[in-house]
C-alpha cells in the first residue's frame, strides 16, 4: 500500500493541488498530514475518492473548525496520533516541540514516525525507526521547493520512502 505524506501546506491552494494530483496519479490509499493546513477552506481538496486522509494539528493550524471539516471526509488525530499500515506503525506529530518528536523517533515503538514543522525534507533512521519529513511551503533556511513523500509498505526502512519535488 501506497501511504501519501505532506505537512506545512499553509493555505497554499495551488500545491495542495499539485499534491493531491500526484498522490491520485501515484495509486496512494492513505494521505497523511502532518499539520499546518491553516484554514479549513485549504483542507477541502484533500477529500477525494481515490484516498483516505488523516491529519495532525500543526502550531498555526488556529481555526477549531478544521478539525471539524477533516472529520466530514477523513480522520483528524488532534495533536498528534498513530496508525498502523499493512503491519507498518506510524506515528503522527507535527513536530513543534523538538523533544517530543525526538522521544517518539527515539522510542522504538514505531516503525516510522511522520513529522512537518521545519519545512525541511528528511528520512532518518535511528535504531528500527524512520524519522520521515516531507518538507512544506519553502521558507527561508529551509527548502527551496515544495514537496510530499511516498511510502510503499511493500517495501522497508529508508528504502520505502520516496520524496517528491512539486515546485514553489
Amino acid at each position: 500500500m501506497k501511504l501519501g505524506i505532506v505537512a506545512d501546506t499553509h493555505d497554499n491552494l495551488d500545491l495542495v493541488d499539485r499534491a493531491v494530483e500526484l498522490f491520485e496519479t501515484e495509486g496512494v490509499e492513505r494521505v497523511v498530514h502532518c499539520g499546518d493546513i491553516v484554514a479549513p477552506f485549504s483542507a477541502t481538496p484533500f477529500d477525494s475518492e481515490a484516498f483516505e486522509f488523516y491529519a495532525v494539528r500543526g502550531n498555526n493550524d488556529g481555526e477549531w473548525a478544521l478539525a471539524n471539516v477533516v472529520d466530514e471526509f477523513g480522520t483528524y488525530l488532534g495533536e498528534c496520533g498513530q496508525l498502523t499500515v499493512d503491519g507498518v506503525s506510524v506515528a503522527v506529530y507535527h513536530g513543534t516541540n523538538k523533544l517530543l518528536r525526538e522521544a517518539l523517533v527515539d522510542s522504538g515503538e514505531y516503525d516510522y514516525v511522520f513529522h512537518g514543522h521545519t519545512h525541511e525534507r528528511a528520512i532518518e533512521a535511528r535504531g528500527e525507526t524512520i524519522r520521515v519529513n516531507p518538507g512544506g511551503l519553502p521558507i527561508e533556511a529551509a527548502d527551496d521547493e515544495f514537496s510530499v513523500a511516498i511510502l510503499d509498505t511493500s517495501e522497508s526502512g529508508v528504502d520505502a520512502v520516496r520524496h517528491h519535488k512539486l515546485g514553489y
